[in-house]
């Protein structure tokens, strides 16, 4: 808008500039002419009255002297009676031009080589009409003209230029707000709820900035109610859950008691921790500084020594790779173990009993892989999962738990994938990228693609076996 403005404002300006200094410098030429012939009817008025008192050659050359005009002025006296014809001067204009003017009576100029004269006539005492003429250069008529007309370049150039001057601090004032105005939502798109716009500039900016800040008043409140109700829905569940404790209490010792209580004391867990974060301003995903997040292998370690108990029961084979060193990734503790307790959870739902699973950690440069993989029967149609998992649900699923570890990946730029395990079945890939860059907008088919480190894809690449 900016620039749009100065083109359209150097533009108009030019134009006006133009359509008054063409005019202004063939006025400034026409009146440097009008003054050279004017000096020059002067000079041969001062020689006329000498003219109509007598024609002596020798007083009128000093009359001719006395006019000052050098070697431009030449007197033409015809012949009279017994007097001879006298020509004073150097004769530059052609005999017909005389003997016009002498006819007609009345002045005259013609061109000539480098310049032009003027022939004036004068009446003589014995009546007949002697011709003055006056030489014009070239150099005399343009005296002066390319001055003028420098200046009135100069004076147009600095109108162009004011004019842009004025319209660039027109157009910052003007784009400093819309600028101000995108940049605020972004910052909005992009969850900081505290992006305000300042209310200035001109009139439908300024009301455009007070709408934009009514209307991020208005998403923070809807946001802080949003917390504040699932924070009381999940409040409501600890009277079922504390009977369900009570009841699992009186179940006695025994491998299935011990699973239950410890199921429900996970579960009056999850619960706490949602009711915490939907009053928390900022969800647990963003990183608080150097340093935050958590050890994706302790993590995985934990989860998978509880699932492994039930996997124990079921008769399933449990391999998992990628957990002996730390690997720090930008997520809270606790939405990985979510994430990860909902694509276990989904192995233990949607497989046979005594189905293989294997749970691979992979840690690059730029980005951390999770690999949950098993021996199912696989997944027919990999987006109506990934659709599912935008909480569109289907029959006897929410979506809930893919819809969880999506928003876990693209909370750090990452994504996830659905495909063909070396297992025989389905491989669930969960990518969280480390260099923290915003997260990447997807549709309902899931993942974007993206350029992998080669280190990481020849991991992925190579073959794995259950013990």
């Amino acid at each position: 808008m900016r620039w749009a403005l100065v083109k359209v404002s150097l533009a108009v300006t030019t134009m006006v500039v133009l359509a008054f200094a063409v005019p202004l410098g063939l006025v400034i030429r026409e009146m440097a002419r009008d003054r050279a012939f004017s000096n020059a009817e002067r000079q041969a008025a001062a020689v006329a009255p000498a003219l109509s008192i007598t024609t002596d050659r020798d007083q009128l050359e000093r009359v001719v002297a006395s006019a000052g005009s050098g070697s431009g002025m030449a007197v033409h006296i015809p012949a009279s009676g017994k007097t001879t014809a006298v020509d004073l001067g150097r004769r530059r204009a052609a005999d017909g031009d005389i003997a016009t003017v002498r006819r007609l009576g009345r002045a005259s100029t013609t061109e000539v080589p480098g310049g032009s004269t003027l022939l004036q006539p004068v009446a003589l005492s014995t009546g007949e009409i002697a011709v003055v003429e006056v030489y014009v250069p070239d150099s005399e008529v343009t005296n002066g003209l390319a001055t003028a007309w420098a200046v009135l370049a100069g004076v147009g150039i600095a109108l162009i230029v004011g004019s842009v001057a004025v319209a660039d601090r027109l157009g910052v004032r003007m784009v400093r707000p819309a600028q101000r105005l995108v940049e605020g939502a972004h910052e909005l798109g992009e969850g900081k709820l505290g992006a305000r716009v300042p209310e200035e500039g001109p009139t439908e900016l300024r009301l455009a900035a007070v709408a934009f800040n009514a209307m991020a008043d208005q998403v923070v409140q809807l946001l802080a109610n949003e917390r504040e109700l699932a924070a009381d829905l999940s409040h409501r569940l600890r009277t079922p859950l504390t009977v369900l404790r009570l009841n699992a209490a009186s179940l006695g010792d025994g491998p299935a008691a011990e699973q239950t209580r410890a199921a429900v004391a996970q579960l009056e867990g999850e619960v706490d921790t949602i009711i915490r974060t939907a009053r928390e301003a900022k969800p647990q995903t963003v990183a608080a500084g150097p340093g935050a997040g958590c050890d994706a292998a302790e993590v995985v370690r934990e989860r998978m020594a509880f699932w492994s108990a039930l996997a124990e029961d079921e008769g399933r084979k449990v391999r998992v790779a990628g957990v002996d060193r730390p690997v720090r990734i930008p997520v809270a503790r606790a939405d990985l173990a979510a994430a990860l307790d909902a694509l276990l959870g989904n192995v233990f739902r949607h497989t046979p009993e005594g189905t293989a699973f294997a749970v691979d950690v992979h840690n690059g440069e730029d980005a951390v892989i999770v690999l949950v993989s098993d021996a199912g029967p696989g997944i027919a149609d990999p987006e109506a999962a990934m659709a599912r998992g935008h909480g569109s649900g289907s029959a006897g699923s929410t979506g809930l738990g893919l819809d969880i570890v999506r928003r876990l990946a693209e909370s750090t730029g990452g994504d996830v994938r659905i495909g063909s395990s070396v297992l025989g079945g389905t491989e669930v890939r969960l990518w969280i990228q480390l260099d923290g860059r915003a997260p990447v907008r997807r549709g309902h088919r899931g993942a974007v693609r993206r350029r992998r480190p080669g280190r990481l894809v020849s991991t992925f690449n190579r073959s794995r076996s259950l013990p």
